[in-house]
């Protein structure tokens, strides 16, 4: 089932670049979608380094656990070959049959590209406990193999295929100088409902020409991830399909990058923050049903553990969503998701503002508080709700959107 586009979404789609030693190709499987793509598959040049972060959930689907398999058992190397993406199905909580499923899919994605089974990396997303058939991509992998392209327009093509409940493909890029060499970073996610991510996000795939070795990787991207996708927050809930993926072609001939002080490394590494921040956001901003993109900042708590707990409390209490949803400057659920966090708080310390405009102080209403300017706030696209514990040194920035009657009606028809 189609939905209308998010109202967040931006206007128009990043153009990114190609990225040496990056082929893409999109099909139809017919996975559980009729007339739309649903798979991609991504060729990778030899040499290319992987690095990933995924879900923390204790029922994590079987291509989470291939993923982590092959990053495991070659942690001097990890070489990738191939990506193979499916979406309609998750192929979690499948049993024998998923991890069948998933050696299948790797032995057929290994002979049309060329690689050994181990060099194939493979991600679902989409129902979950139902048996995925992956004698489908028997074909249709030689097929997109035969296909694969370096060209712009295949990004936003395979962001596409990846899509479930989404509304529109995310994607970004950046480039930057990683020494004397120009180097390109690519990046497209999926994910819509099921967003609470704990590690990674629901789907997210990055790419870079820069040749750096795949424990560095690791690193800034295990750090990315914690500034950016566990940060985001729709509903509260964390897929069993999380997948956060990195992979270094090496094809921009910059000198390799082999640790973690080297002198070239923060402008990479902010380059990779800065967009894996943006796929977080866009992941909020098209959260199902979502119709205001919500910010919540806090400041003053204990320590930043504390702030970000009583963030996340706050980004996700559905009495403060609905109250976003219905233009509701009602500060008083922001107390009360303040207080349930079990955090150190004072209600008579406690500040809270909603965009410019302070709402309480030192526990009640402030006293020069203005219904209308509140009230204006609320009405606007994107809302920042700030608090202000006036504890210590904590501080904590979570990114939500609202919770409306269509986010009912989405889940409600989700396998209909």
């Amino acid at each position: 089932m189609s939905h209308p586009v998010s109202p967040l979404a931006p206007a128009q789609l990043p153009d990114l670049p190609p990225i040496a030693g990056v082929r893409l190709a999109t099909a139809q499987a017919g996975i559980r979608y009729r007339d739309r793509t649903d798979v991609l598959f991504v060729l990778l040049d030899p040499g290319t380094r992987a690095a990933g972060v995924f879900t923390r959930s204790k029922c994590p689907s079987a291509a989470v656990d291939w993923c982590r398999a092959q990053l495991g058992a070659r942690e001097g190397a990890r070489e990738a070959r191939a990506v193979v993406v499916n979406s309609g199905n998750a192929n979690a909580f499948t049993g024998m049959k998923g991890r069948q499923a998933v050696a299948l899919t790797a032995e057929i994605a290994a002979a049309a590209a060329g690689c050994t089974p181990d060099q194939v990396f493979i991600a679902s997303t989409g129902v979950i406990g139902e048996p995925l058939d992956a004698t489908k991509f028997g074909g249709v992998l030689a097929d997109c193999a035969g296909r694969a392209g370096p060209e712009p327009d295949r990004w936003a093509e395979a962001a596409r295929a990846i899509m479930t409940t989404d509304t529109f493909p995310k994607l970004a890029t950046r480039r930057l100088r990683l020494g004397e060499t120009e180097v390109t970073i690519n990046g497209m996610a999926k994910g819509a409902g099921m967003i609470a991510p704990d590690m990674a996000t629901m789907l997210s795939f990055v790419f870079t020409d820069a040749a750096i070795e795949a424990p560095v990787l690791q690193q800034l991207l295990r750090a990315g991830a914690e500034r950016s996708f566990n940060c985001v927050t729709v509903d509260g809930d964390t897929s069993t399909s999380d997948t956060l993926l990195i992979f270094a072609t090496g094809q921009a001939g910059n000198p390799p990058v082999t640790a973690a002080d080297d002198p070239r490394l923060p402008a990479f590494a902010a380059a990779l923050d800065d967009l894996l921040i943006e796929l977080a956001q866009l992941v909020a901003r098209d959260g199902e049903g979502a119709r205001k993109f919500v910010t919540v900042q806090v400041e003053g708590a204990a320590d930043d553990a504390s702030a970000r707990r009583i963030a996340f409390s706050i980004a996700n209490s559905p009495l403060v969503k609905t109250a976003v949803a219905g233009e509701d400057a009602n500060w008083g659920r922001v107390v009360m998701a303040v207080g349930k966090a079990g955090e150190p708080a004072e209600r008579d310390r406690l500040a809270i503002w909603f965009g410019d405009v302070r709402v309480a102080v030192e526990g009640a209403r402030d006293p020069a508080y203005d219904e209308a300017a509140a009230s204006a706030v609320m009405r606007e696209q994107e809302v920042t709700i700030r608090v202000d514990l006036g504890l210590g040194a904590g501080t904590a920035r979570v990114w939500t959107c609202d919770l409306t009657k269509a986010y009912v009606e989405i889940n409600g028809d989700y396998r209909s």
